[in-house]
């Protein structure tokens, strides 16, 4: 499985506790760090990996699962998509335009998702679920996201 934008791995390491193999890929060091002693804590080995992904991305193979939380680079769906094993899953959450009114959060729209965007930014995967949401966080704070699965088929 691949994480990419892993941050501090929250994901990562909840999947590498449920037995998945995965490499977490992030350009920020200081979080990776902190995401590698949680794991190494935890006893969980996970594949880390620091590079600008908004530079040309080095060879990491292909993976039966693909994790991109709020993360949006638009022009690299594809290499996303070819990352992918046939069959295999892209998990994808990030924030819809409507963020920007609530006061926190990305603010450019360039990192926002218009409604109804999603499923076709991951065309010609099959799009098994969808959904766009505003929801809490906290007792002060809500998020305007939109969520897809899809399979490559």
């Amino acid at each position: 499985m691949l994480d990419l934008a892993c941050g501090e791995g929250t994901h990562s390491i909840a999947a590498a506790g449920l037995g998945a193999e995965v490499v977490a890929v992030d350009r920020d060091a200081d979080k990776l760090e902190s995401a590698r002693a949680l794991a190494e804590q935890l006893e969980l080995a996970i594949g880390w990996r620091q590079f600008d992904l908004e530079e040309p991305w080095p060879d990491l193979g292909q993976f039966d699962a693909i994790l991109v939380f709020n993360y949006l680079d638009r022009a690299r769906i594809g290499d996303l998509i070819d990352r992918l094993k046939w069959g295999g899953s892209l998990v994808m959450e990030t924030y819809l335009l409507a963020q920007r009114d609530l006061g926190w959060g990305p603010s450019r729209d360039e990192f926002l998702l218009r409604p109804g965007e999603l499923p076709g930014l991951v065309d010609p995967l099959e799009v098994v679920h969808c959904r766009e949401v505003l929801e809490p966080v906290d007792a002060q704070r809500w998020r305007a996201v939109a969520s897809v699965v899809a399979e490559k088929r």
